[in-house]
């Protein structure tokens, strides 16, 4: 075997090879033995053809996969005595085969960079304080006692609208034209204000108004917004406030309390205070941790290989046409939202894959795994959260190897956040 490898960049490798007094008459005839199993031939029962027919028949096609066969395994050969790290399925070219006596062909093929990260020891960063005060607890409270919550009419004419109140309203939406579309139209909707449905600014704009109030209120449609003849178009709202309407809770009792799941009121105030403590560290420890990536990719450029992006893209496209489908989205909607933001899918699935490479090299230098006990812990604290048992929650974790391996690795990038935030400083 004869061959040279060149460096197309610093994740792409390019192998060329050349074979002189090539014989493929042992492998050719392997293939023509495989066909001669499976080839039917008129007048020859299923696999009883002689091999001389089954030869003149698929001479060609048993040539071209010994070939295939020789070049893929010449290929794998040099990739394990070069001990390279191969991302995806190596591309063919240039294959030439002279009168079946010898052969040349290239193999580029792309593998993990090697990253050599900067000195960070000297970064700093601040991580945000977490706090949680009685009003996030009503609201969750409030979110417990919905199903049993009454919708009453606001009977005082001067209260005015403001967040948490439902209004009842006409509105008419008008375009920068004078057009106004059946679409953009609505007789006695009932809309929460603060609730997000509507386009930002239109809720905070119904803010102040009282029962039979007018108003025009002028926006601009985002620039993702579904529809896409919509997007970034300046509108007119005219609405009319027709009723005020609020939901009024019952009594939060120990009987409530434990209906929802808890020993009394007070255990509900604690174990919530307790809940949103840890969703928020998990908030603040994201954000850390995006900001710490973020530093790390602009201090330390480097090339990765298209086929992770690829298929990280794909990853990042599935989940978000699932989100979308949820929201009511069609397949050509789909088709026009992905063209339009394409760029974005890149560019965030880039930094994904930068991200992930950067978290493995760190991992190696710290010689961090994520092992069982880990993996039982993670499964104890999920279960706290969630409500659910521990077996319920490893059930989910163990019934797909890739989930629990997509966990795994999860693990091993938070055990290496935490080790990383020993060797910097956060304030």
């Amino acid at each position: 075997m004869s061959y040279k490898v060149e460096e197309v960049n610093s994740c792409t490798k390019k192998f060329s090879f050349t074979f002189e007094n090539l014989n493929l008459g042992d492998q050719i005839n392997t293939a023509l033995k495989e066909k001669q199993k499976s080839a039917n031939i008129k007048g020859f029962r299923k696999g009883k053809a002689p091999l001389s027919m089954v030869e003149k028949m698929y001479g060609p096609q048993a040539k071209e996969e010994a070939l295939n066969r020789f070049v893929q395994k010449e290929f794998f050969a040099a990739v394990d005595k070069e001990n390279v790290r191969m991302v995806g399925y190596p591309k063919f070219e240039n294959v030439d085969l002279k009168d079946e006596s010898s052969v040349n062909f290239d193999a580029v093929v792309e593998i993990f960079p090697e990253i050599n990260l900067k000195d960070y020891s000297k970064l700093s960063f601040t991580k945000d304080a977490v706090e949680v005060n009685q009003e996030e607890i009503d609201n969750l409270k409030n979110n417990y006692l919905g199903p049993k919550a009454e919708m009453k009419e606001i009977e005082d004419d001067s209260v005015a609208i403001e967040k948490g109140h439902f209004a009842v309203f006409n509105f008419e939406g008008e375009t920068e034209d004078g057009e106004k579309p059946e679409n953009m139209k609505g007789e006695e909707y009932l809309l929460e204000i603060g609730s997000g449905q509507f386009i930002p600014g239109f809720e905070d704009g119904m803010i102040g108004l009282k029962k039979g109030d007018k108003k025009t209120i002028e926006l601009t449609f985002p620039e993702d917004y579904h529809a896409t003849e919509l997007q970034n178009a300046k509108v007119k709202f005219h609405v009319e406030l027709l009723e005020l309407k609020k939901k009024e809770f019952p009594e939060f009792t120990d009987e409530l309390a434990k209906e929802m799941g808890f020993e009394s009121v007070e255990d509900f105030q604690v174990k919530s205070r307790e809940n949103l403590i840890q969703q928020k560290e998990r908030q603040v420890q994201e954000k850390l941790n995006q900001e710490v990536l973020e530093k790390l990719i602009a201090d330390n450029p480097f090339e990765v290989p298209m086929a992770m992006v690829a298929q990280q893209q794909e990853s990042l496209k599935q989940d978000l046409a699932n989100n979308l489908k949820s929201q009511g989205f069609t397949e050509d909607m789909l088709e026009e939202y992905f063209s339009k933001w394409s760029g974005d899918l890149v560019e965030k699935a880039t930094f994904q894959v930068k991200s992930g490479l950067i978290l493995d090299t760190l991992a190696k230098k710290f010689e961090i795994e994520a092992t069982e006990e880990d993996f039982n812990a993670k499964i104890e604290e999920s279960a706290g959260l969630s409500g659910l048992t521990a077996d319920q929650v490893k059930d989910f974790y163990t019934r797909d190897p890739k989930i629990k391996q997509n966990l795994m690795y999860a693990i091993r990038e938070e055990k290496t956040f935490k080790k990383l935030e020993d060797e910097i400083t956060i304030k």
